[in-house]
């Protein structure tokens, strides 16, 4: 090292020290990687371009294949519209049956106005329901108009109930029987329809599709996880049938007296739910003797039907309602005979001839299925045209509202003796019959 260069260094060294005495911070030195060292960089990511070709042209395939595919299934979908615009229902040409003029021809007792039960399958409570008002006022004098969902509501909670008792093997659906409103209403009271309308809705429409199908996805889960909790699940389908519905009341006021639904039914209704008997007509139970209505809306097995001959069965309905009772009856609706533009439901002899009704032919329909229990019916009066029997109905589905008399369908004999399946009545519109049943009172489960 030279004399210039020992100083030039000499003096650097001493400027590094005097700076670290007096505190002077010296500038920061990213040192140079050595030829060994490795430095991380960011690079864009490179696309490979034959590769982004291949898969553009993969996505436009696809892109033209789901466009067809849309063409294709709305094409599917017109077709399907069409056709059903232009679907033809057997009917019965209906011209030349003499037939009642109206709701006023008929001997009737007293009913409210028939009640539209909207999208939902609680014809059962409708009917019976009405059925009860009409008893309530035959026996008191009183005009109460019921709340119809308030049974509904607790119907669903017994059915979720036996689901679970029964660890899933039972039905989660929305039919039910007369027999149902009677035994709702003995453990849970009835409650005026304003009190609890059951419909939350600003058209004030019923509608249960999001119900049921909510109850039935519960149900699912339930027996898919074994989840046999009662208290729990009854909990979980009463937060389902609150918000569907409405939360049912504890209290109501009628009359300017506050009453709890069981004092409801005993103090104002005033009604003996024992009093009332339901009759069917089939040869798979013997005649005068109880049984079990063998079909799944009778979901928890009632026993306790009376069975009787044809002739009785329907003996006992004219005469019930010739004598001023109403009655609830259930049966099929869904034949070439039944109307609702016409407001009318008979036989047509191309289905069979009139003098071959009888209890063979009723049964062997009810055997295959072509009689069926669809529907619950509230019969409010009788009269006479062309020397055949003619009975009022008062209907809560839609089909009774595509005629004149909105809410009433005229059946006339044949179609109740062959196509109705179930009747009940008081028990003082059929003592002579009752008399003939020796058996005891069956339970049911």
């Amino acid at each position: 090292m030279n004399h210039r260069a020992a100083l030039a260094v000499g003096v650097a060294i001493v400027a590094v020290l005097t700076a670290g005495a007096v505190g002077a911070a010296a500038p920061a030195v990213r040192p140079t990687p050595t030829p060994l060292g490795d430095a991380a960089v960011y690079q864009p990511r490179h696309v490979d371009p034959v590769l982004k070709q291949i898969e553009d042209a993969d996505k436009a395939a696809t892109a033209s294949a789901d466009e067809q595919t849309a063409k294709v299934r709305d094409a599917q979908k017109a077709r399907a519209e069409t056709s059903k615009k232009d679907e033809n229902v057997l009917r019965f040409d209906l011209s030349r049956v003499a037939r009642p003029s109206g709701p006023v021809a008929f001997r009737q007792a007293f009913h409210f106005p028939p009640v539209a039960q909207y999208l939902t399958g609680t014809c059962w409570s409708f009917s019976t329901t009405s059925f009860y008002e009409s008893e309530v006022y035959r026996l008191t004098g009183q005009k109460v108009k019921l709340s119809e969902i308030w049974t509904v509501y607790w119907e669903y909670v017994e059915k979720m109930r036996r689901f679970v008792r029964e660890r899933g093997d039972s039905l989660i659906e929305e039919g039910s029987e007369s027999g149902a409103v009677a035994r709702i209403w003995k453990q849970y009271g009835a409650v005026p329809e304003d009190a609890y309308p059951g419909v939350l809705s600003k058209d004030g429409r019923h509608d249960h599709s999001r119900l049921i199908a909510q109850l039935k996805q519960l149900s699912e889960w339930v027996r898919a996880h074994g989840v046999w909790d009662e208290e729990r699940v009854l909990a979980m389908a009463r937060a389902i049938l609150d918000r569907e519905l409405g939360v049912p009341p504890q209290r109501v006021t009628y009359g300017g007296n506050e009453y709890a639904p069981q004092q409801f039914l005993s103090q104002v209704l005033k009604l003996n739910l024992d009093d009332y008997v339901e009759f069917m007509s089939t040869l798979s139970v013997p005649f005068y003797t109880r049984g079990e209505f063998k079909v799944p809306d009778n979901w928890w097995h009632d026993d306790s039907y009376y069975n009787v001959p044809l002739e009785d069965w329907y003996g006992l309905a004219k005469s019930a309602v010739r004598r001023g009772f109403t009655a609830a009856i259930g049966g099929d609706v869904s034949e070439p005979g039944y109307n609702g533009f016409e407001n009318v439901a008979v036989v047509p002899t191309f289905d069979i001839p009139q003098g071959n009704i009888n209890q063979d032919a009723r049964e062997f329909r009810f055997y295959n299925h072509a009689t069926e229990d669809d529907h619950g019916l509230h019969m409010v009066g009788i009269t006479s045209v062309g020397g055949r029997d003619w009975f009022l109905i008062k209907d809560s589905a839609r089909s009774s509202r595509w005629g004149k008399f909105e809410g009433y369908y005229f059946y006339r004999d044949d179609y109740v003796r062959l196509k109705m399946l179930t009747i009940l009545v008081h028990r003082d519109a059929v003592k002579d019959l009752l008399a003939r049943f020796t058996q005891q009172p069956a339970r049911s489960s």
